[in-house]
């Protein structure tokens, strides 16, 4: 039988469960969730464990980086069921401090993070988020000193975002960036799937099948304002209410107008019903 992972829920207990490692020499990988873990955070989890030694589980939903109006109260929290899959993946520690912990009375200080936050993707639509990510995630790093930190690329904006910051901080770490796991019908995996009605859910992976076609037509040559104009047409017929579908530099999400202007990305976000998907494609 697996073992349970340790807990540490403040940052004396962290720093003490964490001391063996550093004492050994030990490699550590750290993965960020937000908890309702799914196969893509088991993923990250299985990722870390071939570059690492150690591997360490944060599970915090930061209230920082949801706005009022935004699901904080009501997105999925299920510790205990995190926990036994954590304890089936062999993770050796989950680091799950409560807010008062990360955000004690006279917490002051925040980051803001400019350049790919500032893109006019995810920050056009939620400009309270990138402050909130890049602050904790800064926090997490130093709090658990790993050698490296893994992502989902399905949030590559967010990916692309703590890549900078911690280039231009100089964190001791390496971010990397693990390719988006996928139902079988193309439909990126998240914990905010579980709020799609059946009807819902057999139209969402039209942004993935989009997308690719997209891609491919842009490869192939053709005008990418013409692509990106039938993509928005096709996931407005499909019934989404379309927030964007971008093409732009994969690097620093600039926009772009041709193939010859750097590697593309392809992101697109849209809400069906009450619930908003994002992802993206390289082309």
């Amino acid at each position: 039988m697996a073992r349970r992972p340790t807990v540490a829920r403040t940052v004396p207990s962290l720093r003490r469960a964490m001391a063996p490692y550093r004492d050994a020499g030990e490699r550590i990988a750290l993965v960020l969730t937000m908890g309702a873990l799914h196969r893509g955070h088991l993923a990250l989890v299985r990722e870390a464990q071939r570059q690492a030694r150690r591997v360490v589980v944060s599970i915090f939903v930061n209230p920082t980086q949801f706005a009022p109006h935004e699901d904080f109260g009501s997105y999925p929290r299920r510790f205990e069921t995190d926990i036994a899959a954590l304890t089936e993946a062999k993770a050796d520690l989950v680091w799950a401090p409560a807010a008062a912990v990360m955000y004690p009375d006279g917490f002051a200080t925040h980051i803001e993070p400019a350049g790919a936050a500032k893109a006019g993707l995810e920050d056009k639509f939620r400009p309270h988020f990138f402050g909130g990510v890049a602050t904790v995630v800064a926090k997490l790093f130093t709090q658990v000193s790993p050698d490296l930190a893994l992502f989902g690329e399905k949030d590559y904006q967010q990916l692309r975002v703590v890549t900078q910051m911690a280039k231009d901080l100089d964190l001791p770490l390496t971010v990397i960036g693990v390719p988006t796991v996928r139902e079988t019908d193309g439909l990126a995996l998240s914990s905010r799937n579980v709020y799609l009605s059946a009807q819902q859910r057999s139209v969402a992976p039209t942004l993935y099948r989009v997308l690719q076609r997209s891609a491919a037509r842009i490869n192939k040559g053709e005008t990418i304002a013409r692509v990106l104009d039938d993509g928005r047409a096709e996931i407005a017929r499909a019934g989404f209410a379309l927030d964007y579908l971008e093409a732009r530099h994969a690097l620093t999400l600039a926009a772009i107008a041709s193939r010859k202007d750097g590697p593309i990305r392809l992101l697109v976000a849209a809400k069906i019903g009450k619930t908003r998907l994002i992802d993206n494609v390289g082309v």
